[in-house]
């Protein structure tokens, strides 16, 4: 990814509200995966898609995702 920070997602631009459905949907989810497992934080995967925290957080939890602990303590 040429001119992006390592946690940034490209997502095609979508209205508002729209269902994230299919083959888009597993897309997304997994390079979400691939991003919070990399660090991102679910707070900055959220800024980058355009998608609420609820929608992220099920998105990676569907995708096998193990959660780390709230505010990054260990």
């Amino acid at each position: 990814m040429v001119g992006k920070q390592a946690h940034e997602i490209a997502v095609l631009p979508m209205k508002k509200g729209t269902r994230l459905v299919g083959a888009a949907r597993e897309t997304l989810a997994t390079d979400l995966k691939k991003k919070y497992d990399a660090g991102a934080s679910i707070r900055a995967l959220m800024q980058d898609t355009g998608r609420s925290y609820g929608s992220v957080h099920r998105l990676l939890s569907g995708a096998g995702v193990i959660f780390r602990a709230r505010g990054g303590a260990l």
